[in-house]
């Protein structure tokens, strides 16, 4: 081939080379149609689900709020030693989500309805005492019984929690002043049996149901205990929490 024809070919197939070229390259740059991957952040939020009260198939240990869990709530009401009496009722709300080990929560906004179970005013020289029952946890899908007490009053020194109940019971009852606070926690730890025993009949005979009596005591002598509505107060579940309605 004489070299004129030789050097009009080979610029053809450069022409034919560049055209195709980008093309190809074109091609390979293309992102793929389909659902952008999520973030790290994003999957650890899709890994958490609302509790909505069933069971799904799964174990009822996957709903269990783990005893010991603290958390926040809100007076809905004005409580105190001068003016409520016992069995008045009071609510709260919760200022946290409660969640399972497993991801499943209750959000927060969660009310949880209580009574006074106990009131002592100050008097003269003592000490205001006021003990709280917390009875069930009202959800979107039903009310739940919950065993939790009072552990601290954020930003409240004037008021701290008294000793365990079962503690007053033992070796104290020589008087009857005693007499009646022994009486008061027996009936606070015989409510806490019929939950764990899981008695049917008598969870829904008890007001309480099964939950545990908080003591409130307030620290200066003579003074009265008050917490206003929107006081908080921070509790700890003394029970499992099951997020699930049967």
């Amino acid at each position: 081939m004489e070299p004129r024809k030789l050097n009009s070919v080979s610029a053809g197939i450069a022409i034919l080379t560049v055209t195709l070229l980008p093309g190809v390259v074109g091609g390979a740059q293309e992102p793929v149609d389909g659902p952008a991957r999520p973030a790290p952040m994003q999957a650890a939020d899709q890994l958490r689900q609302k509790a909505d009260g069933e069971r799904h198939g799964l174990p009822i240990e996957t709903f269990a709020v783990a005893p010991g869990t603290k958390f926040l709530v809100r007076l809905e009401d004005e409580l105190g030693t001068k003016g409520p009496k016992e069995n008045e009722k009071f609510k709260v709300k919760t200022l946290e989500p409660l969640e399972a080990g497993s991801g499943i929560y209750l959000p927060s906004g969660a009310e949880i309805c209580g009574h006074i179970s106990h009131v002592e005013p100050a008097g003269v020289a003592g000490r205001a005492k006021l003990w709280l029952t917390f009875d069930e946890i009202r959800t979107t899908f039903g009310a739940l019984p919950i065993v939790a007490e009072v552990v601290s009053v954020p930003g409240d020194h004037s008021v701290k929690p008294g000793p365990r109940q079962e503690g007053l019971i033992e070796g104290r009852s020589s008087n009857q002043h005693d007499a009646a606070e022994a009486a008061a926690a027996g009936a606070a730890v015989g409510a806490v049996k019929g939950v764990k025993d899981k008695d049917k009949k008598e969870a829904a005979e008890g007001a309480a149901l099964g939950a545990l009596t908080a003591y409130l005591m307030e620290s200066g002598r003579g003074h009265e205990l008050n917490l206003p509505k929107g006081a908080k107060l921070e509790l700890e579940l003394e029970r499992a929490l099951y997020l699930v309605k049967e």
